[in-house]
């Protein structure tokens, strides 16, 4: 899959987007078309950025259909349109990762630091990474203007601007803020770029249910799969650290028997003993208590 860096016209994802582009969508309304601008009441070029955001969120499948996810929130069992429940935000973000839409938040939560002894990081770092990957994947190079831009909106995503007289109340509002996934360090480096942190904690907020409906979604084919894939995929996505991890497991597999942790002769293991795709989503419906 080649690399993903523009699309969204420099414009992060704001809070209602979401809601309102899937209403738009699920009318079978096309993005491209020139009333779009007055029905989702935006500029043209937010029009393109809200379309952009319902793929890199699965809201929308590659098709521009509807996705099970977007049913689930926002249609068939209305779980949460309005996003207000923190599991809604930690399903968003293992999309964003995993669908490899916009391909800086996987490049930057899993890949840069799959090989990393710190967790800090400044655009010089993740642009010449992203440099090198293109040239180890012979894709064709992107302009720099493109990254840094892509960058911004990254960090735009997770940390909030500073206070001052130009910013306005919209400006600190993000449907993932809140996860607290990535801060400003205070620091900067050598070239006066801000430096920041992927915070890798155990995360209070992920409930046993949304980790599994993560965990079958992510492992579609198996019926078992290492701690270490899951560490390196959901774990990185999620930003839960190594311990966090294993007590995710943990507990998953002692309030669902449907998971089995294996740890034989130092490899360790998740087992799935129900793949269906009925029992996943049901997982979710459980989260949500609607059953």
């Amino acid at each position: 899959m080649n690399y993903k860096f523009s699309g969204h016209e420099t414009f992060y994802c704001k809070p209602i987007w979401l809601k309102k582009g899937y209403d738009f969508a699920n009318t079978n309304r096309l993005f491209n078309d020139k009333n779009a601008v007055i029905d989702l009441g935006v500029g043209k070029n937010m029009v393109s950025s809200i379309h952009y955001w319902l793929r890199a969120f699965n809201v929308l499948d590659e098709n521009d259909e509807v996705s099970e996810l977007g049913k689930y929130l926002f249609l068939v069992e209305k779980l949460d349109p309005f996003l207000e429940n923190e599991g809604s935000l930690w399903l968003l973000q293992y999309y964003l990762c995993s669908r490899d839409y916009a391909s800086i938040f996987k490049i930057i939560f899993s890949d840069y630091f799959s090989d990393k002894a710190t967790l800090d990081f400044s655009e010089y770092q993740i642009l010449n990474f992203i440099k090198r990957q293109l040239i180890n994947k012979k894709q064709k190079s992107v302009a720099e203007k493109t990254l840094n831009s892509d960058f911004k909106v990254f960090i735009r995503t997770y940390v909030s601007p500073k206070k001052n007289e130009k910013t306005v109340e919209d400006d600190f509002s993000a449907p993932l803020l809140s996860l607290n996934l990535v801060s400003d360090t205070g620091r900067k480096n050598s070239d006066n770029q801000i430096v920041y942190r992927i915070n890798r904690v155990r995360h209070e907020g992920i409930s046993s249910e949304i980790f599994a409906y993560c965990l079958l979604n992510e492992f579609k084919a198996d019926n078992s799969v290492s701690f270490d894939k899951i560490r390196k995929s959901i774990g990185s996505y999620l930003c839960i650290s190594n311990e966090g991890l294993e007590f995710l497991i943990e507990d998953l597999c002692k309030t669902n028997k449907n998971f089995v942790y294996k740890d034989d002769a130092g490899v360790k293991q998740v087992q799935f003993k129900n793949t269906k795709e009925s029992f996943k989503n049901n997982l979710l419906k459980k989260h949500y208590e609607i059953q």
